[in-house]
C-alpha cells in the first residue's frame, strides 16, 4: 500500500466554475467558493463513440490537464490533455484529449497499472470528504489503453472495476479522444460481489471530482502524473488518501 500511495499521492484544488452562458451555452469561469472550490456542469447525454462530436460537446469549454502531480514535467511534445464534463440520470460523462508521443499499455494485470499510460477518474459520490485508503469512501478509476478499469480496494488489494467506467478510445497519430460514461456509486454502500446498484443522478447533486492523466514512455515507472489542477509541493505527500482534498463537481 505504501508504494501505491507514493506513487499516487495527489491533493487537489481547484479553481474553476463552468457555468451557462445564454449565448455560447456553457463557459467557464474562475471563482473561488470556500474551502472546496467548486465547479459545476451541464446535463446532456453525448453517443458513447469516442468522436466527441456530440451537442452536448460542442456546447462545453475544454478545461486543460496540464499540472504535475509527481515524476517529470513533460515537454508539450511528450504530453498534452483536455477534457470536457456531462451528465444524464444515469451516467457523468468524460470526454478527454491527450496527446502523448509514446502510449504503452504493457502490463495489463493488476500489478503496477498506474505505470502504464492511463486516464485516471477521481470520485466522491456525497462530496463528503475523508480518508479511503481502506473504503470506498471514494474512487480512483485507472482507465487502461484497453479500457480495463482498476483500483484498490479497502484490503488493500488491487481490482478491477470495468462495470463502474464504460469507455471508447479513438486514436489517430499520437493523439487519442477518450469518451467515458462513469456510474456513480455510493461508496459508503458499496461492497464487493454484492447487489450494488447505481446513483441516478439529477440537478443539485454535488460530488467530489479530479481528473489525472498517467504518462509512461517505455520505462519501468512512469514519467508523469498530470491533473487537472494545481497541486501544492508541501501537500503531494499522502493527499490522494483523504477526499477533502477534491473539488466539489455540481449538476446543473
Amino acid at each position: 500500500m505504501s508504494g501505491y500511495a507514493s506513487n499516487l499521492a495527489i491533493f487537489i484544488t481547484i479553481f474553476f466554475v463552468t457555468c451557462q452562458n445564454p449565448n455560447t451555452g456553457v463557459t467557464n469561469q474562475p471563482q473561488e467558493t470556500g474551502a472546496r472550490p467548486t465547479f459545476v456542469t451541464m446535463q446532456g447525454t453525448p453517443a458513447l463513440d469516442g468522436s466527441g462530436s456530440d451537442d452536448i460537446w460542442e456546447r462545453t469549454e475544454w478545461q486543460p490537464i496540464s499540472h504535475l502531480w509527481a515524476g517529470a514535467q513533460p515537454t508539450p511534445d511528450d504530453f498534452t490533455g483536455r477534457y470536457k464534463l456531462a451528465w444524464d440520470e444515469n451516467n457523468l460523462y468524460i470526454l478527454a484529449e491527450t496527446t502523448d508521443d509514446s502510449l504503452l499499455d504493457a502490463l495489463q494485470t493488476l500489478e503496477r497499472f498506474w505505470d502504464d499510460d492511463c486516464l485516471v477518474v477521481l470520485l466522491d459520490e456525497d462530496a463528503s470528504g475523508g480518508e479511503y485508503e481502506f473504503s470506498y469512501n471514494a474512487f480512483a478509476y485507472h482507465i487502461a489503453l484497453d479500457g480495463q478499469v482498476a483500483d484498490m480496494a479497502p484490503d488493500s488489494s488491487f481490482r478491477f472495476f470495468d462495470g463502474h467506467c464504460l469507455s471508447r478510445r479513438i486514436s489517430r497519430d499520437n493523439t487519442s479522444t477518450w469518451e467515458i460514461a462513469v456510474r456513480v456509486y455510493d461508496g459508503k454502500q458499496y461492497t464487493d460481489g454484492g447487489d450494488n446498484v447505481p446513483k441516478l443522478l439529477k440537478k443539485g447533486k454535488k460530488m467530489g471530482f479530479a481528473l489525472a492523466y498517467c504518462d509512461n514512455d517505455r520505462s519501468p515507472e512512469r514519467e508523469s502524473f498530470m491533473g487537472n489542477v494545481a497541486i501544492p509541493e508541501a501537500q503531494k505527500s499522502r493527499g490522494r488518501l483523504n477526499a477533502d482534498a477534491f473539488g466539489i463537481l455540481e449538476l446543473r
